[in-house]
C-alpha cells in the first residue's frame, strides 16, 4: 500500500479509478464548488443590470460588468492570502472547511431578496471563502501521494476534470431557473451545491493525507506562549480597516466606483511590488534576476490575454444578453449557457493537445511562442466578433460560440505554459511569491479590465471588440517578434522544453498546485 494512502486512510481494492479515496472526495468537493461558483457567475451580471420589476437590482450594466471584474480579481488576490493563512495559521483541512462554509454563506445572501446589501455581502463572503478553499483543495491533492508515485499527473488530470464537469453543468441548470423563474433560486441552487460540495469534504476528509490537519510553516509564539505578534498585528489592522471603512460609509464616501477604482489600483500594484521585490531584494542573485527580467514580456502578455478571457463574464455575457438571436435554434436559450462554451471545448480539446506535447516532446515550442500565440488568439476570438457586430439586427449564436472556441484555444496554449515557466524563472527565495505573481496576472487583467468594460456599448460593439482584439494581437505579435530577446534573457532552465506534465488546461492560474494543469480552474 502507498505510503499515501495509508496516511489519508484508503484501502486497497477500494480506491478511485485505481488512486487514494482521498481522491473522490477532492475530485466531488471542487466539482460541486465550481458548479455553485459557475452558476452564481453566470447570472450575476443579468441580476444587476436588469430591471427592479425584472427581480433585478436596476444598476447601470457599464457598473454592474466593472463590478463582475474586480470582484475576479479581488477572488485572485484573496487566494495569495489564502495560501499564506493556511501555510501560517489554520493548516489545509480547516482552511478548506471554513472556506467552504463562507462560500455557501455568500450563495446564501444571493438566494435572499434584500437587494444590494445582500450582493456585497455575498461578495464579501464568496471572496475570503474561495481564497481560503481553493489553494488548499489543491495541495491536499498533491499530498495524496508520495514522492514518485506515478499515479500523480494522472490523478491530477482526474481532479480537474471535476472541475470542468462543474462548470460547464452549472450555467446550464443555474442559468435556466435564474433566467426562467427566478435569480434568487438560481443563486440558490449554486448554494446547494456549495452544501452538497462541503457535506462531501466532511463525510471523505479521513481518507485524506494527515498532514492537511496542521499548518507546515506555522507563526512562532511569543516567549511566554499567546498568540504570535503578527497575529495581532493583522487581526488589529483588519478592526482598523473596518472602522475606517464603516465611517466612510456612514458619511457617503463609499460609492460602489470609488470601491472599483480602489480595486483597479491595488490590483495593478499587487505584481509591480512583486517584481520590485524580488528585483531589488540581495536574495535574488544575478542570473535569477536576468531570469525574472526576461519573464516580464511573458507575464505583459498574459495580462492582455486574462483581460479578454474575463470579459466572458462581462462584455461577451452583455453581447449575448442584448445583441445575439437567442431564438436562432427554434426555441429561447438562456443567455447565461454560453458560459458553459469554454468548458466544454476544453473537456473535448485537453485530450488533443496532450498528445500533441508528447509527441513534439524536445521539439515543442518555446513560451514566448505559445504565450505569443495564445495572446494572438485571444485578440482573434474578438476581431471575429466585429463582423456580425456591425451588422443590423441580431446575430447568430454561431458567431458568439465561435469566438469563445478559439478563445478556449489560446488559453489551452498559454496557460500551462505560464505556470510551467513561473516555476522555473522563480528565484530560490520566492518560489511561493513567484506562484503568486503568476495569480496576480489574472488579478491585475481584471482591474484593468474594471475600467476597460464601462466603455463598451452594444451600439458601438463592433469599435470595442476591434480595439480591444486587435490590441492583443499586437501584443501577442511583438512577444512572437521578440521570442529570440526573451529566450536569451530566461535561459536554458533545466534543459528540457517548458511543456506541461499533463494535459494542458487552465490550473496553472493556482499558486499552491503542481506543474500540472487541466481544464478550467477558474475563480482562484
Amino acid at each position: 500500500m502507498a505510503s499515501s494512502e495509508r496516511e489519508g486512510g484508503g484501502t486497497p481494492g477500494r480506491g478511485f479509478f485505481g488512486h487514494p479515496r482521498g481522491l473522490a472526495t477532492l475530485f466531488f468537493t471542487e466539482a460541486w464548488e465550481r458548479f455553485s461558483y459557475y452558476g452564481m457567475r453566470a447570472i450575476l451580471l443579468y441580476y444587476m443590470y436588469d430591471e427592479v420589476r425584472d427581480g433585478g437590482l436596476g444598476m447601470d450594466e457599464g457598473t454592474a460588468s466593472s463590478l463582475v471584474a474586480v470582484y475576479g480579481a479581488a477572488l485572485y488576490m484573496a487566494a495569495i492570502a489564502g495560501g499564506w493563512v493556511s501555510d501560517r495559521l489554520l493548516g489545509a483541512r480547516r482552511a478548506t472547511l471554513w472556506g467552504g462554509f463562507l462560500i455557501m454563506c455568500g450563495h446564501v445572501c444571493l438566494a435572499i431578496p434584500l437587494g444590494r446589501t445582500a450582493l456585497f455581502a455575498s461578495m464579501a463572503f464568496i471572496v475570503v471563502g474561495t481564497g481560503l478553499l481553493k489553494p488548499n483543495v489543491t495541495v491536499s491533492v498533491g499530498r495524496l501521494y508520495a514522492p514518485g508515485d506515478a499515479r500523480r499527473d494522472a490523478g491530477f488530470s482526474l481532479y480537474y476534470m471535476g472541475i470542468s464537469v462543474g462548470a460547464v453543468l452549472a450555467p446550464l441548470l443555474v442559468g435556466w431557473l435564474g433566467q426562467s423563474y427566478d435569480y434568487h433560486l438560481g443563486f440558490g441552487l449554486a448554494a446547494a451545491g456549495m452544501a452538497v460540495g462541503l457535506l462531501v469534504y466532511v463525510r471523505g476528509r479521513r481518507h485524506l493525507s494527515s498532514t492537511d490537519l496542521l499548518a507546515p510553516h506555522p507563526l512562532r509564539k511569543r516567549t511566554g506562549g499567546g498568540r504570535p505578534r503578527a497575529v495581532w498585528l493583522s487581526a488589529g489592522s483588519l478592526a482598523l480597516l473596518l472602522a475606517l471603512v464603516s465611517v466612510a460609509a456612514a458619511a457617503g464616501a463609499v460609492t460602489v466606483e470609488r470601491i472599483v477604482d480602489f480595486l483597479s489600483v491595488l490590483a495593478v500594484a499587487l505584481p509591480v511590488g512583486y517584481f520590485t521585490m524580488m528585483l531589488r531584494s540581495r536574495r535574488t542573485t544575478p542570473v535569477e534576476r536576468r531570469r525574472v527580467r526576461g519573464y516580464l514580456p511573458l507575464f505583459v502578455a498574459a495580462v492582455f490575454f486574462w483581460l479578454i478571457q474575463e470579459q466572458g463574464a462581462s462584455v461577451l455575457a452583455q453581447y449575448a444578453d442584448h445583441s445575439t438571436d437567442l431564438d436562432a435554434l427554434g426555441f429561447e436559450i438562456p443567455s447565461s449557457w454560453f458560459q458553459s462554451t469554454g468548458s466544454f471545448v476544453l473537456i473535448v480539446l485537453t485530450p488533443l493537445f496532450a498528445v500533441l506535447w508528447v509527441r513534439l516532446g524536445p521539439r515543442a515550442p518555446s513560451a514566448p511562442v505559445t504565450f505569443g500565440s495564445g495572446l494572438v488568439l485571444a485578440g482573434l476570438s474578438y476581431v471575429l466578433l466585429v463582423l456580425p457586430a456591425m451588422q443590423p439586427g441580431k446575430s447568430n449564436p454561431l458567431w458568439l460560440l465561435g469566438s469563445f472556441a478559439v478563445l478556449t484555444v489560446g488559453e489551452l496554449l498559454l496557460s500551462p505554459i505560464g505556470l510551467s515557466v513561473t516555476t522555473k524563472v522563480a528565484p530560490a527565495a520566492f518560489t511561493t511569491q513567484m506562484m503568486g505573481l503568476w495569480l496576480a496576472s489574472n488579478a491585475a487583467a481584471q482591474g484593468i479590465s474594471a475600467q476597460v468594460v464601462q466603455v463598451y456599448d452594444r451600439s458601438h460593439a463592433a469599435d470595442y471588440f476591434a480595439v480591444v482584439g486587435g490590441a492583443g494581437v499586437v501584443v501577442g505579435l511583438l512577444l512572437l517578434a521578440a521570442t529570440p530577446l526573451v529566450n536569451r534573457r530566461v535561459g536554458d532552465l533545466d534543459g528540457t522544453a517548458d511543456t506541461p506534465a499533463a494535459p494542458p488546461g487552465s490550473a496553472g492560474r493556482h499558486p499552491t498546485g503542481p506543474q500540472v494543469p487541466g481544464p478550467r480552474q477558474k475563480g482562484a
